[in-house]
């Protein structure tokens, strides 16, 4: 919500979403929120906008993002650019969930899920499809960038080093920098996670659709163990 606030924001139809940083300030109860944006700084060729979410008591999600001018620029054939690709989602083995192991939620009810290495229950690195699988805004379909701000936040969960039944990795922020937006509904991670003794990790996604690489996507993570029963 806080990325389609952001692109339809003035003036978001001749700009390119570079880049959003989301923090996540509290958990976003089931109930009635209240979404604002603003220009904080305008701009002809690079702006910033900011997209807040809130309950009547408190703010729960901030994002700041960057947009930058869009136009016609002849390219260069054969530039020394990375071309690399990872096979398609339908040579990845689609997950299924099942109420013994995982919660209803976002995560298994609202997307689908191919892995083309790896998956939830191995750890270390992964590379993952994803799809919304129901609408952002009913009636409404979600454009690119929702497409991409809607599952760039599973590079943690995707990714786990750590035995997830003695530890936990929560990511209070995400952030998003995309040189072009995917070409279809699929997006793929490309996750692996980072950790220390320090308490503190990291995930970093490279994001792909079928045509190669589109950006990458970051997570701070907040390290910490189990209670003991």
């Amino acid at each position: 919500m806080l990325a389609r606030a952001i692109e339809r924001a003035d003036g978001g139809e001749t700009m390119h979403v570079a880049r959003i940083t989301v923090e996540l300030l509290r958990p976003v109860p089931l109930e009635p929120l209240s979404l604002a944006v603003r220009i904080v700084r305008p701009g002809k060729k690079v702006q910033l906008v900011e997209a807040t979410l809130a309950t009547d008591a408190h703010e729960v999600a901030r994002a700041l993002a960057l947009r930058i001018r869009r136009i016609d620029l002849p390219i260069p054939d054969r530039l020394p650019m990375d071309g690399e690709t990872v096979d398609p989602p339908e040579r990845g083995d689609s997950l299924v969930m099942s109420k013994k192991n995982f919660y209803d939620g976002f995560h298994n009810r609202a997307v689908e899920h191919r892995f083309v290495r790896g998956s939830f229950q191995e750890a270390g690195a992964s590379t993952d499809w994803i799809r919304l699988t129901v609408p952002l805004v009913e009636g409404e379909a979600p454009s690119p960038l929702c497409r991409v701000a809607a599952v760039a936040d599973f590079g943690n969960g995707i990714s786990g080093v750590l035995p997830p039944d003695r530890f936990t990795y929560i990511n209070p922020d995400l952030t998003i920098s995309l040189h072009r937006y995917p070409r279809d509904e699929w997006v793929c991670l490309d996750a692996r996670t980072r950790v220390e003794p320090n308490g503190v990790g990291m995930a970093e996604s490279r994001l792909f659709d079928r045509d190669g690489p589109i950006g990458r996507a970051v997570q701070c993570l907040i390290l910490d163990e189990r209670p003991r029963e």
